[in-house]
């Protein structure tokens, strides 16, 4: 859903923080003060915190950076732009991953990036929802069509995870780190995640749709609906945070490329780097893989990218999948 041309310039004019009267944003709008309050009262219902004083106007209580998709392209490497096929930005929308998974049998071309500035049914893993406030964080999905089957795409979302990782630190954000199988974490709290949906056949044509969601601003009365330990970047007190759209440019251009060359390439060239930002290694973890609970302490992943744990009753063993918890969130 895209919103009406009053109500994104309403927020474009509101988004730098600052007072505007309601006088001034009727005039700007061309709609009387009432229809400026009802807008104003509209925003706020998507989870926006706009401050209303008598002789001030209205002021949000954090400005909103939305996404500018000229700027995006802009900052894009030559490489990246040939691998860029279509680049949509929603104002609103169920889910990126949702959304490009039902284009994979249609037209959805090659290199189709979707990035929303709020998602109304935002999906993490284990079918969890992921909080997506408007304006505040990144929500992006890339769709990308492979030669072989599912089995050649083993590891993606751990060498996903890589390519997130380079992206923040050429950001300046330095102290995150990645947690098995798929997350970008600070202190022991989720700051991002990674989705990765295939489909096609086992041994022909394939598709994957990768989602990132990335907590750059998470507003404390929407996050107290998350059910795990979380933080967003501005958590982090960088000196110079960066813009979402910068960001975004910066994940594209290390995100395209590793999909481009994933099937020739493998997991192998990003392992080394997973291991400096593993956050688990060493760490004694509980997991939970269907029925199953395992504990002991992580050794690493292996070369396909599953998770080493050891135990004195099993020794090391590896798993493909599961959530895992570190046995101080437990206590």
């Amino acid at each position: 859903m895209e919103f009406t041309t009053s109500k994104k310039k309403l927020l474009q004019l509101l988004s730098n923080g600052r007072w505007h009267s309601g006088r001034d944003l009727a005039y700007m709008l061309g709609i009387s003060r009432g229809a400026v309050w009802k807008q104003v009262q509209s925003l706020c219902r998507l989870g926006l915190e706009i401050g209303a004083v008598p002789g001030k106007g209205y002021r949000l209580s954090h400005p909103v950076e939305l996404l500018d998709k000229n700027r995006i392209e802009t900052e894009l490497a030559g490489c990246t732009r040939d691998l860029l096929h279509r680049l949509e930005i929603h104002d609103e929308i169920p889910s990126t991953n949702g959304h490009l998974v039902a284009g994979i049998s249609g037209s959805t071309p090659n290199g189709t990036v979707c990035l929303a500035e709020r998602q109304t049914a935002g999906k993490g893993r284990m079918g969890r929802e992921w909080v997506s406030p408007l304006g505040r964080n990144i929500y992006l999905s890339v769709l990308w069509r492979f030669t072989g089957g599912p089995a050649a795409l083993t590891g993606l979302s751990v060498a996903t995870g890589v390519a997130v990782m380079r992206a923040l630190v050429g950001a300046g954000i330095t102290e995150s780190g990645l947690k098995w199988p798929n997350d970008i974490v600070w202190q022991r709290r989720k700051v991002g995640g990674i989705l990765v949906e295939v489909s096609g056949e086992n041994y022909g044509p394939c598709c994957a749709v990768v989602g990132l969601g990335l907590n750059m601003y998470m507003p404390t009365h929407i996050g107290e609906a998350i059910t795990q330990p979380w933080a967003d970047i501005e958590q982090m007190g960088i000196p110079e945070a960066p813009s979402r759209t910068g960001l975004v440019a910066l994940i594209l251009n290390q995100l395209l490329p590793l999909l481009a060359d994933y099937e020739r390439t493998g997991l192998e060239p990003y392992l080394s780097e997973w291991t400096k930002w593993d956050c688990l290694s060493g760490e004694k973890v509980t997991l939970f893989s269907g029925s199953s609970v395992m504990r002991g302490t992580v050794r690493g992943i292996t070369n396909e990218g599953m998770l080493l744990i050891e135990n004195e009753t099993d020794g090391i063993k590896s798993y493909a999948s599961g959530e895992v918890t570190f046995h101080r969130e437990m206590n």
